[in-house]
C-alpha cells in the first residue's frame, strides 16, 4: 500500500499544475488580443483621432477639442494625400450638432461653423492676397496655373501596356500602308 499511495500522490502532484496551467494558456491568448486592442493609457488623443482616420475607422466620440488637436497634429503630408482633414472636421461638425441637440426633421446636425486657427487664418489671408503671382519654391519659380508638359514627359507616364498596343497598333498600320503602296506600285507597273 504504501506503494500505491505514494504513486497515487506523485500521480496527484502531476495533475495540479497541469489543471493551473490550463486556464492560464486559455487565458493568455485573450489578454494578448486584449492589449493589443487596447490603447495605451498615455496615448496621445489627437494622433489616435489620426490613426483611425488613417486605417479608416470611425472617428466618432470624440470631444471637441481632441478635434482640434487632431487637426493641428495632422502633418503636411497627411493633409495633402489623404482627405483627413475633411473627415475630421465632419466629425467634429457630428460631434458638435449632436452636443448641441438641435437636429433638423431628417435627423441630421445643423452645421456649426468651426473657426480656423491663427496659422489657418494667416494661410487663408496670405492665399487670397497672393493671386496669381509667380511663387519660388527652392531654386525653381511655379507659376500658378501652367503646366509644362513635353513629349517626352507625356510617353513616360502611358502604362506599359497601353505603350505597348499603341506601338503595335502603329506597327499594323504600317504593314496596310505598305501592302497598299506595293500593289499601287505593281498596278502601275502592269499598265
Amino acid at each position: 500500500m504504501n506503494l500505491s499511495t505514494s504513486l497515487q500522490s506523485r500521480a496527484s502532484e502531476r495533475a495540479r499544475p497541469r489543471r493551473l496551467v490550463r486556464p492560464v494558456l486559455l487565458a493568455a491568448p485573450l489578454l494578448l488580443a486584449l492589449l493589443a486592442f487596447a490603447a495605451p493609457a498615455g496615448a496621445d488623443i489627437g494622433e489616435t483621432i489620426i490613426q483611425r482616420c488613417t486605417h479608416g475607422q470611425s472617428l466618432g466620440g470624440f470631444t471637441q477639442s481632441a478635434y482640434s488637436q487632431a487637426l493641428n497634429e495632422l502633418s503636411a503630408d497627411a493633409e495633402e494625400y489623404t482627405d483627413c482633414s475633411s473627415l475630421i472636421r465632419q466629425a467634429q461638425l457630428a460631434a458638435a450638432g449632436h452636443r448641441a441637440g438641435t437636429g433638423t426633421s431628417a435627423g441630421e446636425a445643423t452645421p456649426v461653423p468651426i473657426v480656423p486657427n491663427a496659422s489657418e487664418q494667416t494661410a487663408i489671408a496670405h492665399a487670397t492676397h497672393a493671386g496669381s503671382t509667380p511663387v519660388q519654391i527652392g531654386a525653381q519659380v511655379i507659376h500658378p496655373g501652367v503646366v509644362h508638359a513635353n513629349i517626352s514627359s507625356a510617353f513616360s507616364s502611358l502604362p506599359t501596356p497601353l505603350f505597348a498596343t499603341i506601338a503595335f497598333l502603329l506597327a499594323c498600320l504600317l504593314v496596310v500602308a505598305g501592302g497598299a503602296l506595293r500593289n499601287h506600285l505593281r498596278a502601275r507597273r502592269s499598265r
